[in-house]
């Protein structure tokens, strides 16, 4: 049974590979998305350590000037998809969207090193300025006073729907989206996807960008849409660490990541929210969103070990039968089939549960792995999955679920 699930999930991703670059499935998401591409070179590390480099060193040829790496790179056009490279007007090397997405990548280049002894330090150091070309971006367009990092539009985090954006999409206007023909309920069912007023807004912020040719300085003073998010800020100082123990590693430059490693634990402390005993998003100029997602628990995998907050984990790790829930089943805004209001990633609880292993909290990690790797042996490499019944939710084949399988849950008796 683990050796075809084995075979199964490499299957995945070679079926997604496209020659340098992996699509997360066939159809949904025809391009090449930042962080699944990282988790799909992390995957493909496991049988193919070469492919695994080629990947990250594509998504950097996307590189905008200013260190920002896109969010979706465009490399062929595809009319199955909205909204393509011509609403975004991306103004990199590679057609591409204007927004970036947490950089798991740079993490991720270091794991990948780690299974490639022999190649590990020449690619590393090839890759090491664009990897500093991208932190030092985030640190100067995405901070705010707290030092935690913003994000300024909910495909930016790669939360699109989550509650913690709930307050500040109010702030976006409805009406002027325009005309405009959403092509992913054709793939999936309409109540598994955010909702016609999200996609309003979502695109709004898409067409202020692109009017304002996506100039940071005024980007920062106009967009009405600005979170610190704790599962951007989170992944922000877990790369900023792994950064710097590179560069000190291989003997570069590491001019600032000391004090920027500082800078972020602050701004991550920063989003501890007392009233509710978890981490939580703030919204610039409202404070705290008082939402417990399942983004406060990467905590762990940012360097923090936070007790308080590990009393909520064993709670969520029992609150339902397929855990992490994005969203506290509890609340009012739960859903549990509708993207990040309620279903359960398979690639959070790698995030989470590798955290947790690192902190040898292993009971925890334990629950976590198990039920991750019974709910892809039940129902399969899908996009995400219904906490409540484990049914298979979101796009099918899915390369980061492949991969989650490969790097972590598969493994589970094997490493027992």
């Amino acid at each position: 049974m683990l050796d075809d699930l084995d075979h199964r999930a490499r299957q995945v991703l070679v079926n997604n590979d496209r020659g340098n670059y992996t699509i997360p499935t066939a159809g949904l998401y025809p391009y090449q998305w930042n962080w699944d591409s990282a988790f799909a070179a992390l995957g493909f590390s496991n049988f193919d350590v070469e492919r695994a480099w080629t990947e990250i060193e594509t998504l950097f040829a996307g590189q905008w000037p200013d260190g920002m790496v896109p969010h979706i790179l465009f490399h062929e056009v595809n009319e199955g998809y909205f909204p393509g490279p011509d609403i975004w007007g991306g103004i990199g090397p590679v057609p591409s969207s204007g927004i970036t997405q947490p950089p798991v990548a740079i993490s991720f280049a270091r794991r990948i090193a780690i299974r490639d002894s022999h190649r590990a330090e020449s690619r590393l150091a090839a890759l090491y300025p664009a990897m500093l070309g991208w932190h030092r971006w985030f640190m100067r367009w995405r901070l705010d006073a707290h030092g935690a990092v913003c994000v300024t539009h909910p495909w930016e985090g790669g939360r699109d729907n989550a509650p913690d954006w709930d307050r500040a999409m109010t702030k976006i206007p409805l009406e002027s989206a325009g005309r405009y023909h959403r092509r992913d309920t054709a793939h999936v069912a309409a109540e598994m996807r955010p909702k016609r007023e999200d996609y309003d807004r979502y695109l709004w912020l898409v067409n202020q960008g692109r009017e304002l040719q996506w100039n940071q300085a005024q980007l920062r003073d106009e967009n009405p849409f600005r979170v610190a998010d704790p599962a951007m800020t989170f992944i922000c100082l877990r790369a900023a660490r792994d950064l710097l123990a590179t560069g000190t590693e291989l003997g570069l430059e590491i001019d600032g990541l000391a004090a920027d490693v500082r800078r972020l634990q602050e701004g991550a402390e920063s989003l501890w929210n007392e009233s509710i005993n978890s981490f939580d998003s703030r919204t610039a100029g409202d404070g705290f969103n008082d939402v417990e997602s399942s983004a406060a628990f990467l905590c762990w995998y940012a360097g923090i070990d936070q007790r308080e907050q590990l009393k909520r984990l064993r709670i969520a790790l029992k609150q339902v039968p397929y855990p992490i829930a994005s969203c506290d089943p509890d609340s009012q805004q739960f859903e549990a089939l509708r993207y990040w209001r309620g279903p359960t990633w398979a690639f959070m609880n790698y995030l989470i549960g590798i955290g947790l292993e690192e902190f040898a909290l292993e009971d925890e990690a334990d629950i976590l792995r198990e039920a991750t790797r019974s709910l892809i042996s039940r129902s399969g490499f899908y996009e995400y999955y219904n906490p409540l019944t484990g049914q298979a939710a979101g796009g099918g084949s899915f390369a980061w679920t492949a991969t989650v399988w490969l790097d972590w849950a598969g493994r589970y008796e094997e490493d027992k």
